[in-house]
């Protein structure tokens, strides 16, 4: 048959590329004009499957993978699925160690994917053999014929956005972008991105964002890692109890802290106000835009680009479901639980 261009030998094939889309009423009354990077158009629904691929296929060119072996990785549910699924096409076993932290959608959606999951207690340190990270090294250590894709500390990780993320944002901002905000995690992503612009144009500005209760902040600020930084909090994804050789500090001008509660209601205000069903940290990063813009940052020129890094059905358990929020505390009463359905009888 002949080759369409909108026919595809597999899946694999549909990732990157992903569109840049106005933010129109949310940010009617900022300085500036907002655009999204959304991610949730990958065939896994994430960023993260712009890594899974890179780093897989970067195995394969070094003789390190080949069919029928196995790949671990710690991951708070994302990132799994990017794997189960280049795991899928490309005839490889997939074990994942992941955060108890993760919603239960992310948990069933790996496990839909054919993928082996453990799942490990959030709310320990990064050492603690219970830890998601602890138990990938074990596990890798115990299946001969495995790799560790260990995304916190793999260079593959920025390359993957540098080489393809970057590129596509200066090409749809025809290389007007002015501000890139972005979560950080593992850093990946943002440190990648901010290479590749920066060294298109060095006065792009490139603001992370953090939750309370991680460390990346404050290491930003001082260099120093200051384990009283560190508490539970509930958004998944962003922010760490560690420092990420995958985050290079040095590409980021400066970090912005969200909350929980405000990033939850963000990631809502986002769907019923643009129509973009995204996940809590997309919330996150529109909460620090709020925050930068009450802060003065923008002016009427800026062209201002924000990763929403992956959908909302992944948080159907959490952010978008009523119950959970209130338990959480965020709804400052039961009159703010707002009845969308009515049972006929």
């Amino acid at each position: 048959m002949k080759q369409n261009k909108n026919v595809f030998d597999n899946v694999l094939q549909l990732i990157g590329n992903t569109p840049l889309i106005k933010l129109n009423r949310m940010a009617a009354d900022f300085d500036g004009e907002f655009y999204a990077k959304v991610e949730a158009f990958n065939p896994g629904h994430s960023s993260k499957d712009r890594i899974a691929l890179h780093i897989i296929e970067e195995a394969e060119r070094q003789g390190i993978l080949t069919p029928g072996d196995t790949i671990i990785e710690t991951t708070s549910g994302n990132t799994g699925f990017s794997i189960a699924m280049v795991s899928i096409i490309k005839g490889y076993e997939c074990i994942l160690a992941v955060s108890s932290k993760s919603s239960p959608d992310k948990i069933d959606m790996l496990k839909s994917m054919g993928a082996k999951v453990y799942v490990c207690p959030a709310h320990v340190k990064a050492d603690d053999p219970r830890s998601y990270y602890e138990v990938a090294k074990r596990l890798h250590e115990e299946n001969k014929g495995s790799i560790y894709i260990n995304q916190y500390f793999n260079q593959l990780n920025i390359d993957a956005h540098y080489n393809t993320t970057g590129p596509e944002i200066w090409e749809q901002t025809s290389g007007e972008i002015t501000h890139l905000i972005a979560c950080s995690g593992t850093g990946g992503t943002i440190s990648g991105i901010s290479k590749y612009l920066k060294e298109q144009n060095s006065n792009v500005k490139v603001i992370g964002v953090d939750a309370y209760g991680s460390v990346l902040q404050k290491y930003h600020e001082t260099r120093e890692f200051d384990d009283k930084e560190i508490y539970p909090y509930r958004i998944e994804g962003l922010g760490k109890n560690l420092i990420p050789s995958a985050t290079d500090f040095d590409a980021i001008d400066k970090f912005v802290k969200v909350t929980d509660e405000e990033s939850a209601h963000t990631a809502r205000e986002i769907s019923n106000t643009e129509g973009l069903f995204v996940g809590y940290t997309s919330g996150a990063a529109m909460q620090a835009i709020k925050q930068l813009q009450e802060e003065g940052e923008f002016k009427s020129s800026d062209k201002i680009v924000v990763i929403f890094p992956d959908h909302g059905s992944r948080y159907m358990s959490k952010v978008y479901n009523d119950k959970w929020m209130e338990d959480q505390g965020f709804f400052d009463s039961k009159t703010e639980v707002q009845a969308t359905i009515e049972h006929i009888k």
